[in-house]
Parts: structure tokens; C-alpha cells; sequence
């Protein structure tokens, strides 16, 4: 078995980590201190082809794959997460729905914006009352006069009110199924919609340089044909894209796990204590060896689901292994290098400080720590647990 990546790979994995050194790591910090979104850095990844990676030259995509993406999220996230998880949530939650479910007319008006990153997309699941219990969805549509009137509110929404945000994905109970479950159904909502408000920015405690806001609908009205894919449908499609944005969290977290490493080889080999560098204290070593193992296997864990993933086999399962064992790293690599770095770790203006900050959220979003232990547990067999 060759672990090698493709030449087309490495080639593509070369040129993010050179643009991330170069564009991103000098000038993200300024960001992350304002709380400012990077435009200019995000056009910049558009001009590169990154939002268009896994999508067809149809739409005016890259014609890669679902792993080039992931390659791509590694390589930046080992800089900085904020860009990271533009580009994550803008390709795997804004776009996809629409490249998987939407019809020939939905994708061609917009998908190409889209692939080109002169529009971005987001993914309208969670609400204030259901974030793990996305079943739990109360946002309403109603079909009147050829139109879906939308009422209801989503919390905690990426890339949702950029001056480039164009569109959100809104799941919505439709209907009631005949055995008195919801039925969910998703709608495509244009920004600049009336009804659709958009909140101020949340402050946060990472993803400083991201943009994440709660969306309002208040009597908002799309076109019948803005459903996407069948009615009835939407939770389950939520569901099918969430799997495959793990395998995305994933490599975005080995890349914030690498980036701990990274920075501790520098700043090990330059600080001294006690008339040494601190790099030559076997506690040092065995803290970078063991954060060494823990982003070793997490890539390899990402590398398979993304393989399963792309052979057309079931991957649920590898999916939630690889989100978990990947956040748990970063957040164990994120703490032990903020303690390696001691005083200067704790500090904003530190990459070390920022990992810190970003590490959290990755155990929380598109599916908590404990909902991917579920899952492998549902997958394995094992049933009816209640706690």
C-alpha cells in the first residue's frame, strides 16, 4: 500500500502551503485582532481555483475531487483556521447541496460564481433551539402563490453576511409526514432577500477572521422552484453532507494539529532555559513526539474516509472516526503548544495563541465530539443507548 500522494496532489498541496506562508501567515494576525474578513486573501485563494477544487469544468470548477479540497483545508488550517473554514464551509456546505441535489437550471445559475469564489454559500441547519438535534428544526415554509414563505431563525451560520455572500441553503419543515414526523425540506434563499435578515457579526472566541452570524426569516418569499432537490428530502440531504464536510473538519483540524507542530520546532530550537535550548529537554521532546503521533494517525485516519468516500463505499462510519480522532488532536496539540511556548503562547499576536482560540470549535461544529462517538457506536451495531 503506497501512502504517497499523486503527483497531481502534491503538486496542488505544494502550491497552498507556498501561498499560505507567503499570503496568509504574514498578514492574518492584523486580521484576527480586528475581527475582519479577509477579502483580499479570499479573492486571492479564488484566483487559485480553490472554491471551484472538487466541482466539474462544467460549472467552471477545477475538476478535482473531494480530496484535493481536504489537501487544500490542511494546508491552510496549518497557518490560520479563519481562511480555512471559508473555504471549507463556502466548497462543502454552500456549494455542494447545490452540485448534488440541485437541478440542471439551479446548478448552471450557481454554481459558477460559486466555483470561482466571487460568490459565496452558506449552510442554514442549525437553530438557536437545535444544533446537534437538527431534527428538531422549527423554521416553517408554506407554499402560497407559487412561493415559499420562510419564517423561523438559524444560528451560528459561516460565510452568511460577507459583502460576497450570495446565497444560504435553508432546511424548513414543509409538511408533516403521514406518521406525524416533520418533513424538511431545503430552500435555496438569495441574499438580499426580503424577510431575510442578516445579524451582526457574533464575537467569538476563535475563527476571529471568519464571518458568522444568525439569520432571521420573517415572512420571506423564494420561488417555488428554489427547492432544492425533493420535497421531503432536505434532512436527509442535510445529513449526506454533513458526512462528507467531516471528512473536511478533519483534514482542517490535522492541519491546525501540524501548525502547533511547526511552530514548536522553531521556537524550540531559539529559546533557552537554564543555559540550553529548550528543544534538547527530553519533556519537550516527548511533548512534540506524542503531538507528532496524535496528527500522524489523524491524517491517515482523513486519508481513508476520503478514499471510501471517492470509491463510492460507505464512509459514515470512517467519517465520525476521522472528525474525532482530528479534533482531539488539535485540541491536545493546540494545549501542549501554548504550555511549550509558556507566556508567549498565551499571547493573541502568537500563531500558538490563535491555534489555541480556533482549536474548540472543531470538537463542536458539523457534528459534536459526542454525536461522532454516537455515530460509530450506530454503525458497529450497537443500539438503544439513551445517554
Amino acid at each position: 500500500m503506497d501512502h504517497r500522494l499523486a503527483p497531481e496532489y502534491e503538486d496542488l498541496r505544494k502550491a497552498v502551503e507556498q501561498f499560505a506562508h507567503d499570503a496568509v501567515a504574514p498578514v492574518i494576525g492584523e486580521y484576527y485582532e480586528r475581527c475582519e474578513f479577509p477579502y483580499d486573501i479570499i479573492a486571492q485563494m479564488a484566483g487559485m481555483g480553490l472554491f471551484g477544487l472538487p466541482f466539474p469544468e462544467t460549472y467552471e470548477g477545477m475538476g478535482g475531487d473531494y480530496f484535493a479540497l481536504c489537501l487544500a483545508l490542511e494546508e491552510l488550517a496549518r497557518v490560520d483556521s479563519s481562511v480555512a473554514i471559508t473555504l471549507e464551509a463556502g466548497v462543502s456546505l454552500g456549494a455542494m447541496p447545490i452540485h448534488r441535489f440541485g437541478s440542471e437550471e439551479q446548478k448552471r445559475q450557481w454554481l459558477p460564481k460559486l466555483c470561482r469564489g466571487e460568490m459565496l454559500g452558506a449552510f442554514g441547519l442549525t437553530e438557536p433551539d437545535g444544533g446537534s438535534d437538527a431534527g428538531a428544526t422549527r423554521t416553517t415554509a408554506r407554499l402560497e402563490g407559487g412561493e415559499w414563505v420562510v419564517n423561523g431563525t438559524k444560528a451560528f451560520i459561516t460565510n452568511s453576511g460577507t459583502e460576497i455572500t450570495g446565497l444560504v441553503t435553508v432546511t424548513a419543515v414543509t409538511g408533516q409526514r403521514e406518521e406525524g414526523k416533520k418533513e424538511i425540506s431545503t430552500l435555496i434563499v438569495p441574499a438580499g432577500t426580503p424577510g431575510f435578515t442578516v445579524s451582526e457579526k457574533y464575537s467569538k472566541v476563535g475563527w476571529s477572521a471568519s464571518d458568522t452570524r444568525e439569520l432571521t426569516f420573517s415572512d420571506c418569499r423564494v420561488p417555488e422552484a428554489n427547492l432544492l432537490g425533493r420535497r421531503g428530502r432536505g434532512y436527509a440531504q442535510f445529513l449526506s453532507i454533513l458526512d462528507e464536510g467531516r471528512i473536511a473538519i478533519a483534514a482542517l483540524s490535522v492541519g491546525l494539529a501540524q501548525g502547533c507542530i511547526d511552530e514548536c520546532l522553531r521556537y524550540v530550537d531559539r529559546r533557552k532555559a537554564f543555559g540550553r535550548t529548550i528543544g534538547t529537554y527530553q519533556v519537550i521532546q516527548f511533548k512534540i513526539a506524542d503531538m507528532e503521533a496524535r496528527t500522524h494517525a489523524a491524517r491517515l485516519a482523513y486519508y481513508h474516509a476520503a478514499a471510501k468516500m471517492q470509491c463510492g463505499e460507505p464512509f459514515k462510519k470512517e467519517a465520525a472516526i476521522a472528525k474525532l480522532i482530528s479534533t482531539d488532536a488539535a485540541m491536545a496539540n493546540a494545549r501542549e503548544a501554548t504550555q511549550i511556548f509558556g507566556g508567549y503562547g498565551f499571547m493573541n499576536e502568537s500563531p500558538v495563541g490563535r491555534f489555541y482560540r480556533d482549536a474548540k470549535i472543531l470538537e463542536i461544529g458539523e457534528g459534536t465530539s459526542e454525536v461522532q462517538r454516537m455515530l460509530i457506536a450506530r454503525e458497529l451495531g450497537l443500539r438503544g443507548t439513551a445517554s
